[in-house]
């Protein structure tokens, strides 16, 4: 049965058989690679899904863990009162006026139904940039209504004060609060854009809470002037003493 049988010699029919089984054999092969290929890559394709859900739960785990945190502010020192102060209040909006202003610590609480402190700005001015020695400066405190209503809010001298501090800050020198306290209120309604304004001499010689110690003049120099109320302050102004 394995002997061809045929017109033609048996070496053709033997080549024919061994073509016909070599051509079976490669689309065998082929098949196989096929199913293996088709195999492998669902094998892959479900490691890349099961890795990126494992990513995604490691974020998602990540941003709620940092949601969670917060931050927390700290508030500088500071002291309250005030010396020879005297006062009036206007409308005009002054430039600068609305600079920022920073809370003193250890200050009365504004008592209710007051003008909060972010409703306020507070801005101390010098007379001129240069004293002479033996000149008293004269400083200037405005306040203003930066909220958009009218607020009432106790502006007495009591709680208002100019402090002198070195150039960098580092030394206080003098507050008109030391030596002059003045309890005496001062209840000012502030419409929205409103100021009051408040001027203050200083001697030029240096003090100390409750007006202890000797007093002396400060030497020649640069210094900066600090206006205060209650527990705001305001942003440094610089002055010099020739």
């Amino acid at each position: 049965m394995l002997e061809p049988n045929g017109p033609l010699p048996p070496e053709i029919y033997w080549r024919r058989r061994a073509l016909a089984i070599g051509v079976g054999l490669v689309a065998l092969l082929v098949l196989i690679w096929i199913v293996t290929s088709l195999r492998g890559g669902g094998d892959s394709s479900d490691t890349t899904a099961a890795a990126s859900s494992s990513s995604l739960s490691a974020t998602s785990t990540a941003a709620a863990s940092g949601s969670s945190k917060a931050s927390s502010t700290s508030e500088p020192s500071g002291s309250s009162a005030a010396e020879s102060t005297s006062g009036d209040s206007t409308s005009a909006t002054e430039s600068g006026s609305g600079a920022p202003t920073t809370p003193a610590s250890g200050a009365p609480a504004v008592p209710p139904g007051q003008c909060p402190d972010q409703s306020l700005a507070l801005k101390a001015t010098v007379e001129q940039p240069t004293y002479q020695a033996g000149q008293e400066p004269v400083f200037g405190i405005v306040i203003t209504n930066i909220s958009t209503a009218a607020c009432a809010r106790d502006l007495g001298a009591g709680l208002q004060q100019a402090l002198v501090y070195s150039l960098d800050g580092s030394q206080r020198l003098w507050s008109n609060a030391d030596c002059y306290p003045n309890a005496t209120p001062d209840m000012r309604t502030l419409a929205p854009g409103q100021q009051a304004a408040f001027t203050v001499k200083w001697s030029g010689t240096n003090s100390a809470p409750d007006c202890a110690g000797e007093r002396t003049p400060v030497p020649p120099g640069a210094y900066t002037v600090v206006a205060q109320l209650g527990a705001l302050r305001s942003a440094p102004e610089p002055f010099n003493i020739a």
